[in-house]
């Protein structure tokens, strides 16, 4: 009798990128004639959630987004309801983590508004808020949700202010934040918290990207943007790392990563690209991928080295 040896290596190529790469969904389960607003400047237009997504929409006479389940592809009727409260244009809006039928928008009206939305789903368009937060000068471009304390959230305007709002006051509008931050002498170009919440990071029109404490509201880290001008900051996981994405002093597209704890010399830097489109980052702390995201190609990284990949 002859037994035939078998082998038991996997048949597979191994590589940490192995389930990174994906494809274009079947055009059924896609989100088709979606009026995506064109007024959001450099920030986001979507926001996602494990039940919504949100989407910054055009709109005649002020602002306004749309939420539409996941579970619901496919050609959008052109009638669908919205939430058109602001008198301004929407620029950011952002999902509470704590409650998935809870959202905040800001808008060029100087405010943020705070939404609940219905279950099991949006079927009229909605115009009063649950709350409105008015303490901003000018209009507000960006907010973000503490990531561990339920129901306080960040916003930042064109008044180079941090304002940090509580939105368990039970009166339904707010004029007074818990905390200003007042250490930007230009634009605040994007916020991001580390996991605990205990540092926030900030990138600035004034190319620097600084680490802050919230709760002083004291900068501990500052870069000196001299060659390298910032235009999007990141936490990356629990690495206590940061990256920023922007351009180089010849205006390449740059990508660099710094210690949380010293940002006066990078700890890498590289030129991508000529373009112009700006590069925003993601990270994934499941599989510790970072993805720069831009008008031409999508760039993936790991967080020990800095590669360039076109999909």
């Amino acid at each position: 009798m002859t037994f035939a040896k078998m082998s038991w290596q996997p048949q597979y190529r191994s590589s940490k990128y192995r389930h990174v790469f994906g494809k274009p969904a079947n055009k059924e389960n896609c989100y088709d004639n979606v009026p995506i607003t064109r007024s959001v400047h450099d920030n986001h237009f979507c926001a996602v959630n494990p039940s919504f997504i949100a989407v910054v929409t055009e709109c005649a006479g002020g602002g306004a987004f749309i939420v539409i389940p996941i579970q619901q592809s496919g050609k959008l009727d052109p009638h669908y309801p919205k939430i058109c409260g602001h008198r301004g244009n929407v620029l950011d809006i952002k999902w509470n983590p704590f409650d998935d039928y809870v959202i905040a928008s800001c808008s060029e009206d100087a405010s943020v508004k705070i939404w609940d939305i219905p279950k099991p789903y949006v079927t009229k368009s909605i115009t009063n808020a649950r709350k409105e937060l008015v303490g901003h000068s000018r209009r507000v471009g960006l907010i973000e949700w503490h990531p561990t304390a339920s129901n306080i959230i960040f916003s930042t305007a064109y008044d180079y202010k941090i304002m940090i709002w509580n939105i368990d006051n039970e009166e339904p509008i707010i004029y007074s934040p818990v905390r200003t931050i007042e250490c930007h002498k230009d634009v605040i170009l994007s916020m991001s918290f580390n996991l605990d919440g205990s540092l926030m990071a900030t990138s600035c029109k004034d190319r620097k990207v600084r680490v802050i404490d919230p709760l002083k509201g004291c900068i501990i880290q500052e870069s000196d943007g001299k060659t390298h001008k910032a235009s999007k900051v990141l936490f990356l996981g629990n690495m206590k790392k940061l990256v920023s994405t922007g351009t180089s002093r010849w205006n390449n597209r740059q990508v660099v990563l710094w210690d949380q704890d010293d940002l006066s010399v990078p700890l890498h830097q590289e030129d991508l690209d000529g373009s112009s489109g700006l590069l925003f980052p993601f990270f994934d702390n499941d599989t510790d991928m970072l993805y720069l995201v831009g008008k031409v190609s999508l760039y993936v990284s790991t967080s020990h080295y800095i590669t360039a990949y076109v999909l």
